[in-house]
């Protein structure tokens, strides 16, 4: 599906900034390190040996291995309703994955969805779920990168970020970005995983396989960046204990031949790859000891 084959895409602006050369490598690693080259043929085939027809799907039948994010498709419930998420809204989603929050907030808030993503293949793997769900309408997606989105000012209602901080280090540009193409009024909604204390983090991590690609913050890093951007900074919610519980579940579940939460062999591990659960495992330490928990805040523009 094509930009214009969806819903309209809220002033495009093909003039996208300039970014650093550094910016530009860091992106291409991120993009190499969620590549597999068949991830979309994996997960058809997952869902085929789960009982489910890929021609005909709903989209809570992927919400157990499109939310690529602790907490799943309950914490990106969760982040909508803070955000205050409603029908008729345009929502963009930076760093959109394979869609499964895009999806989410079309179809049970009513939302007109853009999801963008610097990884070709997450962008056709996106384009083809939704499509396979019907919400084509409502919910397009196009290769872009969160530091340099091709859009026009203030055509934004909502903004998302859901585990894709962690992959960029240059926030500054980051938050600069997403207050420009907000309108007045809207919300950038903030979940990411965060440095919550001095220590250790060991790798690979779900999101990057080590330190080079790696760049966490705290939260107060993160409000100071929105301050300076010129946002106001609202609520801040620590979800420490449902990322626990969370990454729990999907090892016990793992740990007897189940890739969980969800149906048989559908769940994050088909998007991680075969050292899911050492990822797994790292983070899972690293928020037991305290030193990450993934954090959500909310930014507002006045």
């Amino acid at each position: 599906m094509c930009a214009p084959c969806g819903p309209v895409v809220p002033g495009v602006d093909s003039r996208a900034p300039d970014r650093e050369e550094a910016s530009v490598d860091i992106e291409a690693a991120v993009a190499g390190h969620y590549s597999s080259g068949q991830l979309e043929d994996v997960i058809l085939e997952a869902l085929r040996e789960a009982g489910f027809d890929p021609d005909r799907l709903e989209p809570g039948d992927l919400s157990p291995v499109d939310e690529l994010h602790v907490g799943g498709a309950v914490a990106a419930h969760e982040l909508a309703e803070a955000a205050g998420i409603a029908r008729g809204m345009s929502v963009l989603d930076v760093g959109c994955g394979i869609g499964g929050p895009a999806r989410l907030f079309a179809s049970q808030f009513g939302a007109d969805v853009v999801g963008v993503d610097v990884t070709d293949e997450f962008i056709r793997t996106a384009i083809s779920l939704t499509e396979r769900c019907g919400l084509g309408n409502a919910v397009t997606f196009l290769k872009a990168s969160a530091l340099a989105l091709p859009f026009e000012a203030e055509v934004f209602d909502r903004v998302t970020l859901l585990h894709v901080g962690m992959n960029i280090d240059d926030k500054a540009q980051l938050f600069a970005e997403a207050f420009r193409v907000l309108k007045r009024g809207g919300v950038f909604a903030v979940f990411d995983v965060m440095r919550t204390s001095e220590g250790d983090v060991s790798y690979p991590q779900p999101w990057a396989s080590d330190a080079a690609i790696s760049f966490l913050a705290a939260p107060e890093s993160y409000s100071e960046l929105g301050l300076a951007a010129g946002f106001g900074v609202g609520t801040r919610r620590d979800r420490r204990a449902l990322g626990i519980e969370f990454l729990t579940k999907m090892q016990r579940a793992a740990a007897q031949g189940v890739d969980a939460p969800g149906p048989p062999r559908l769940g994050l591990p088909l998007v991680l790859g075969p050292d899911a659960g050492r990822r797994v495992g790292n983070l899972l330490a690293a928020m037991q000891a305290g030193v990450l928990a993934p954090v959500e805040i909310l930014f507002t523009k006045s």
